[in-house]
Order: C-alpha cells, then sequence, then structure tokens
C-alpha cells in the first residue's frame, strides 16, 4: 500500500506552529510506520513573510525562514500549490489573526483543508459561519478546530458525537479559561487579595497575551458560542450575556484596576457566599431556556467545577439520557506541546478521510 503525502501548510510559526514544525518532523518515522502518512511542510508563515519550499522543511526549517522568507499574500501560497501540483492539502492556522480567518473561503474553494487553532472563524456573524460550512460541503473538504475550545481534549467530538446520536443536549457549563482558573482557584483557597493573585498571574505570564479578553469575559463567551453552536444553535456573540467579574467600579478614571476596590469588593463575595463554597468564573449554556451567559458563581467545593486546581479546565454536558448527572471532561493546563498534539490529532482525521477517499475510488 503506498504512503499518503499530505502537504501542510502552516500559517504562525509562534510557539504553538514551531512546536508542531518539531514534533512532527521528531515523529516522521512512527507517522509513515503507523498511519502510512508521510508529512511535509512546503510553505510556513508568519503573518508578513513565507518560506516556499517544494520539498518540504526539515531541521534547519528555522534558518531557512529566516534567510529566504518573502512577503507574500494568499493567492501566492495558492498559486505554489497549484504549480507544483500538490494533492491533500492541509492549511494550519495557528495564529489568533482576524485577516486569514477572511481567506478561509479562498483556500476551501482552491482544495484546501482546514485545521484551526484560531477561534475567530466560528465566532463569526451567523451568517458568514454558515456561508464557511456550506462551502466546506460544497467542495468536500474539512474544517477541524478541536484545540480552539481547548488543548486538543476532544471536548467537541464529544459534543457532536451526543448530538448527531440524536441525544437531548439540556445543558453545557464549566470553566473554560485556565488563566482565570487559576485565579480563582487561588483565591478561593487561600487567604490573599485578589489583587495580589491577578498580580501573580500577571508575573507567571498567564493572562500576558489575553489579560483584557479574560478579565471581560470575552474570550470564555467565544468559547461558549462556539459549543452552542455544534449543537445546531443559531447564536451570536451579542446573544451571549457576559458579566464581567471586572467592572467600572473596579477601575481608575484612566482604566487602571483600583487594588482598594477590587480587593474590598471580592472580599465581601467571597466571605458572604455559603459555607464550603467556592467562587469560579464560567461560561453557561441553558438549552431549555435558550440562554447563553457568562458569569461569577459560588460552586459547592466538592462539586467538579468546585474542586477544580492550578489552571486545569473542566466542561460538563448535561443529557436527557444522564438527567442530573453531567458527563464530566477535565483537562490540565493549555501548553504549546498539548495544543500541539491536538493539531495533529485534527490532521490525521482528516488524512483518514482522504484515505477512505481514495479508497472508493479504487
Amino acid at each position: 500500500m503506498s504512503k499518503l503525502k499530505i502537504n501542510i501548510i502552516l500559517f504562525g510559526i509562534g510557539n504553538i506552529g514551531s512546536t508542531l514544525i518539531n514534533q512532527i518532523i521528531e515523529s516522521q518515522d512512527f507517522f509513515l510506520e503507523n498511519k502510512n502518512v508521510d508529512f511535509h511542510f512546503p510553505i510556513i508563515t508568519n503573518s508578513t513573510v513565507a518560506f516556499f519550499e517544494k520539498e518540504g522543511v526539515g531541521y534547519s526549517w528555522e534558518t531557512n525562514f529566516r534567510q529566504l522568507a518573502v512577503p507574500f499574500k494568499i493567492e501566492d501560497v495558492i498559486a505554489f500549490a497549484k504549480e507544483n501540483e500538490f494533492e491533500n492539502l492541509i492549511a494550519v492556522d495557528a495564529t489568533a489573526s482576524d485577516e486569514l480567518v477572511k481567506h478561509y473561503n479562498t483556500l476551501i474553494q482552491n482544495g484546501f483543508n482546514i485545521v484551526a487553532v484560531n477561534k475567530k472563524a466560528n465566532t463569526l456573524p451567523i451568517d458568514l459561519y454558515k456561508e464557511l460550512r456550506a462551502n466546506v460541503k460544497k467542495y468536500d473538504k474539512e474544517f477541524l478546530y478541536e484545540t480552539s475550545v481547548d488543548t486538543g481534549i476532544p471536548i467537541l467530538q464529544t459534543l457532536r458525537d451526543l448530538y448527531y446520536s440524536g441525544e437531548k443536549i439540556t445543558k453545557i457549563r464549566g470553566v473554560f479559561s485556565d488563566n482565570l482558573s487559576y485565579v480563582f482557584n487561588r483565591f478561593s483557597s487561600e487567604d490573599v487579595s485578589f489583587s495580589a493573585v491577578l498580580k501573580d498571574a500577571s508575573l507567571l505570564g498567564l493572562m500576558r497575551s489575553t489579560f483584557k479578553e479574560d478579565l471581560s469575559g470575552k474570550d470564555t463567551a467565544r468559547k461558549l458560542l462556539i459549543l452552542t453552536r455544534e449543537i445546531g444553535k443559531d447564536f451570536d456573540f451579542s446573544d451571549i450575556q457576559i458579566q464581567p467579574f471586572i467592572t467600572e467600579e473596579h477601575l481608575e478614571k484612566n482604566g487602571i484596576l483600583n487594588r482598594e476596590a477590587v480587593d474590598q469588593s471580592f472580599k465581601i463575595v467571597k466571605i458572604t457566599q455559603a459555607e464550603n463554597h467556592v467562587l469560579r468564573y464560567i461560561g453557561e449554556f441553558d438549552v431549555e431556556k435558550n440562554k447563553a451567559e457568562v458569569k461569577l458563581v459560588s460552586e459547592p467545593a466538592d462539586s467538579p467545577i468546585g474542586q477544580l486546581k492550578g489552571s486545569d479546565t473542566i466542561f460538563e454536558i448535561y443529557t436527557q439520557s444522564y438527567a442530573s448527572v453531567p458527563i464530566v471532561i477535565q483537562s490540565a493546563p493549555a501548553c504549546k506541546q498539548a495544543i500541539s498534539r491536538g493539531i495533529i490529532a485534527d490532521i490525521l482525521k482528516i488524512a483518514e478521510k482522504i484515505k477512505n477517499k481514495e479508497a472508493v475510488w479504487l
């Protein structure tokens, strides 16, 4: 049986993208032996320049990229793929770019499957969201994005399996942000001020890139939106009720955090909750009420959400069959290695589907 050659066009060679290249190069023999798949990276890019290599990059890819990368447009990527008659194309979006998402339809129309860490495409206005899926179906391509919600633990796959089996899902809830998990887990379990925990989180680098997104609740809301749409709900971002836990009363006029105000406010919230309860910042979609919200809640300390430690995230899926007992999926903190392995899992799923299509033709 001949090996299947997969051409990965990688957008974004930061922490996650570079880890992906290295993991695949290092595991190439494993994939050949166990999956009969031969991976190549003929194009790798950052936000402004791309390195084009017909045979695919090797161990010296970083040096080659620095020396030989050139400014590019999406049209250049598509043209290079066509000129070299690349088959089995998978565009991997390891960015947080708004701009790249605008080109997903063009890529799909030109023969690319897509794997995305980027959340943006799945939080577009619902008409654009549906247009993207219509193109995926029309051109018989795949669009996978398990790592856009978590590190690659199969949250979305589990949800899809339940939904498409006809199971009635009644509620989805959980702590979706590893950064905010750390903040509220520490604040709830230690005798420490809220501002001190925020400062520690910042010093640890947990909230460096998404500080405002996390504190505003928008990152949690985007993940919740993706989950609600997976079960067929035509929600838009504006349909999610966001209760930010940092409000105007916690800020100075210049937008800087007022430590005294935030500490006093959260001290009161902490000491006035019921006994053996802890604070958690969650996303929740009540299907029966058709209500999606992001909010601060007080949870029993012995509940799955209440028992969270460190920067762990947790997803609870309530269904008709399981009644009041949720399906619980808990994940360790996001790291580049785990996210990269999640991307590879999505890539391999597409490779298997390509194999199956080829088998049908034979």
